[in-house]
């Protein structure tokens, strides 16, 4: 069951990767350390004062994430809160050097 989560995950990860409608990507914003990968699976801002259209992003790919989520723990029977803490750990290996990830003390770290 891990398995099949595990692909459904790294698929929605890959949708992630697409540009949305804002003129700056999820990519962009994390490569110039805007924003991070959350424990609880979604994106958070590193930057407090970042720009209404990195809050915008944020917001939007969190709700994206957030419904897939919903979906996934229905189909395998577990709780959101388990997808999410499984697509961290997906994100924490497609996560390049230089990016954020929150660490266990809810710190932001560079990868």
């Amino acid at each position: 069951m891990k398995n099949a989560i595990s692909r459904t995950l790294l698929l929605a990860c890959m949708l992630f990767l697409v540009p949305t409608s804002f003129a700056l990507t999820l990519q962009e914003a994390k490569s110039e350390g805007l924003v991070g990968e959350l424990r609880n699976g979604y994106v958070g801002l590193v930057v407090e004062s970042a720009p209404a259209e990195v809050v915008a992003l944020a917001r939007d790919v969190n709700n994206q994430r957030r419904e897939l989520y919903q979906q996934i723990a229905r189909q395998n029977g577990i709780s959101v809160e388990q997808v999410g803490a499984l697509a961290f750990e997906k994100a924490v290996e497609a996560t390049p050097a230089g990016q954020y990830l929150q660490d266990a003390s809810s710190s932001w770290i560079k990868k």
